[in-house]
């Protein structure tokens, strides 16, 4: 049952707003409510019964402590703060320079001291870039990467108003007055290690009056380029003096190759010469001691020692040819045996025919040409010879 039903309780809705019991009883009132919970806090409100000393819109002295210590507390626990592990901080005691602080946690008096952090562990890094004139008044695009870090957290923030800017316009002018004392051939070829070593230094003595508590780590000079109306003729020029390096090299290399070994045939050339002149040394002190020896004999019997060397001459020359010749005693005809050409047609026909039979025929015909020459020779020179040389003696 509702309660604002009709005859409820002798003809009265139980409104729980409306009058019961005999007092009228209303919503409360907020503002009453507000008020009575700042008077029992101290902070005004309605006054005290039989007090002749009202409070309200009074702060009593307790009350301003406890709010003092509140806000002394709250001041205390906002002064702490952290430093990461890569940044150092810069203490600014009413905007002037105070303290460099480490990483960690930390405490400074808020409205008092400020702090700023400053990176000094990471590399930093930019790039300076344009259209720069050579030496030889020729235009070419440069690029230049710069690695630096901060190492003087106090120089880099209040040295100069921007070490960053600062550093950029440095090297940029740096830049430019290399690639202005070099000519456009070395820029883009052969003379790019200089050029960044170069800029290197000159960056370094720029920079070192300003004390910019930066310090640069590395430059690395980027491939340079012409502009793109010449870029075709260059790159020809570029490809014509990479292949002149090349051919240098592999004509360095077939020196290296070949030096070598003309030494060594240099070496052996001489060894040559110098044994085959010991050689002939000792030959010729051999055919002198040989004379000394026949001197004596060909003294005693001078007729007898020419025949001899004449016909020890004749048979050694015989002995090294393949020719023989046979004289017939009371005749004017010589006899000649080809025995070159008869062993150079065994030999062909030893490779006609088979390995047996062609063993077999070259045994015959050599035993057979050897018998010859033998008698020959025998009949030429020992049996003239002994004739000869006893008639004579006789």
């Amino acid at each position: 049952m509702a309660w604002n039903q009709p005859g409820n309780g002798n003809n009265n809705d139980r409104d729980p707003w409306k009058n019961q019991g005999g007092r009228d009883q209303g919503p409360p009132d907020l503002d009453e409510a507000v008020k009575n919970l700042l008077g029992k806090l101290g902070f005004g409100g309605k006054g005290k019964k039989g007090g002749g000393k009202s409070s309200g819109g009074g702060f009593p002295g307790k009350s301003v402590g406890i709010i003092a210590v509140l806000l002394v507390v709250v001041w205390f626990i906002a002064g702490f703060y952290t430093v990461k592990e890569a940044e150092r901080g810069v203490v600014l005691r009413f905007g002037n320079f105070y303290n460099l602080v480490e990483s960690g946690l930390h405490w400074r008096p808020i409205f008092v001291d400020s702090v700023e952090t400053v990176d000094v562990s990471n590399i930093r890094q930019f790039q300076s870039e344009g259209f720069m004139l050579t030496q030889d008044e020729n235009v070419v695009h440069v690029e230049l990467d710069v690695q630096y870090r901060v190492i003087n957290p106090r120089d880099y923030l209040f040295a100069v108003e921007d070490a960053d800017r600062s550093l950029a316009q440095a090297t940029d002018s740096a830049l430019r007055y290399v690639v202005g004392h070099t000519t456009m051939d070395e820029v883009l070829t052969v003379g790019r290690e200089n050029v960044r070593a170069n800029t290197l230094e000159l960056l370094e003595n720029i920079t070192a009056p300003y004390q910019l508590g930066i310090q640069i780590v590395d430059i690395n000079l980027l491939p340079a380029r012409p502009p793109e109306a010449v870029k075709d003729a260059f790159d020809d020029a570029i490809a014509a003096q990479e292949d002149q390096q090349r051919f240098i090299r592999e004509a360095e290399a077939y020196a290296r190759e070949r030096e070598p070994t003309a030494r060594g045939q240099v070496r052996r050339i001489l060894q040559e010469a110098q044994a085959y002149r010991e050689q002939q040394i000792l030959k010729a002190q051999g055919e002198i001691a040989r004379f000394n020896e026949l001197l004596p004999q060909y003294q005693a019997a001078p007729r007898v020692t020419r025949e001899r060397l004449y016909i020890e001459t004749v048979e050694k020359i015989y002995s090294e040819t393949a020719k023989v010749m046979l004289d017939v005693e009371g005749s004017n005809n010589m006899m000649y045996l080809p025995l070159d050409k008869i062993l150079e047609k065994q030999r062909r026909s030893m490779s006609t025919s088979g390995m047996e039979a062609a063993d077999g025929q070259s045994q015959n015909s050599t035993s057979n040409s050897g018998q010859n020459s033998t008698q020959g020779t025998t009949t030429n020179s020992t049996g003239r010879t002994s004739d000869r040389y006893n008639g004579g003696r006789g």
